[in-house]
């Protein structure tokens, strides 16, 4: 299978997904508004609150030890005064996501696992680019949310095959990775890198999300790439909850060279990593 290849069939199966092929509602108004020269804080909040649901679980993760802010929000127009534009228009686009992967066969995959299993990638993600010092660090948080999305587009345009592919994985102790590409012809990483490319999302989610099982290839994003690789062993090696792979995937030492941190942080990561996903799990629930 050449890159090329499992491009193309990663966009049919993008495709083939009917609704999911559109980015969430919520992410093009929100754009549209934090672009226009006139809006502030009061006209992104008001596009947030038309979603009560979005609106309450946003203030629970601002009210959280996910920022420990030293005094409580009480509305979203202070959220995004205090913690920032993109920083908030990166969090209720992540929990919109979350949303629209509602019809995913749960005998496939347990679905509360692998949202437990995205939210700790991404939160591992922030809390490595927040020890590195790195600006927006919900960018971060986003692209280790997301970093497995395209196994969900995957259950839901071929799901035979992605059954296939889980039980060679939980038999055979194979990657998951390689499995899906010898039945489905591509594999997740593939098609989450073309679903966000079709949903224009920014580029450093793209390469993120698309090379977060190769982060060596990463060239412009580097960073956030590796950020989400480590992440993502941190999270399964911990038992973080499950995307339906059944080993801890393989680690990249690049990528901890990526990040240029001091491996006497560890404890200390995986300590926020633990206390922040806890603080975050609304962000997921009640999808």
């Amino acid at each position: 299978m050449t890159t090329t290849q499992a491009v193309s069939r990663a966009r049919q199966l993008v495709e083939d997904a009917g609704h999911i092929a559109s980015p969430p509602v919520i992410y093009q108004r929100l754009v549209e508004v934090i672009n226009h020269p006139r809006s502030g804080a009061a006209d992104i909040a008001a596009v947030i609150g038309e979603d009560q649901g979005l609106t309450t679980r946003l203030l629970k993760v601002v009210n959280s030890a996910f920022f420990s802010l030293p005094w409580k929000v009480d509305t979203v127009t202070a959220a995004v005064r205090v913690v920032g534009t993109q920083q908030i228009r990166d969090l209720a686009v992540a929990t919109s996501v979350v949303s629209l992967f509602t019809d995913v066969p749960e005998d496939l995959l347990d679905m509360e696992s692998f949202w437990h299993h995205s939210l700790a990638c991404g939160v591992g993600a922030r809390v490595l680019a927040s020890h590195r010092g790195a600006d927006n660090v919900e960018r971060f948080f986003v692209a280790g949310l997301l970093h497995d999305l395209g196994r969900l587009v995957l259950l839901l345009s071929a799901g035979p095959e992605m059954r296939e592919a889980l039980l060679m994985a939980q038999e055979g102790g194979t990657p998951l990775l390689e499995c899906e590409r010898a039945t489905v012809g591509t594999d997740h990483a593939h098609v989450g890198g073309v679903l966000l490319t079709q949903w224009d999302f920014p580029p450093a989610l793209r390469e993120a999300v698309r090379l977060h099982h190769q982060p060596r290839l990463a060239r412009q994003f580097p960073v956030e790439t590796a950020a989400v690789h480590l992440a993502d062993v941190m999270a399964n090696a911990m038992a973080w909850g499950r995307s339906g792979e059944a080993r801890i995937p393989d680690f990249e030492p690049c990528a901890w060279n990526s990040l240029g941190l001091d491996h006497a942080l560890i404890p200390l990561i995986l300590e926020d990593a633990e206390r922040q996903i806890e603080a975050a799990v609304h962000l997921v629930a009640g999808r």
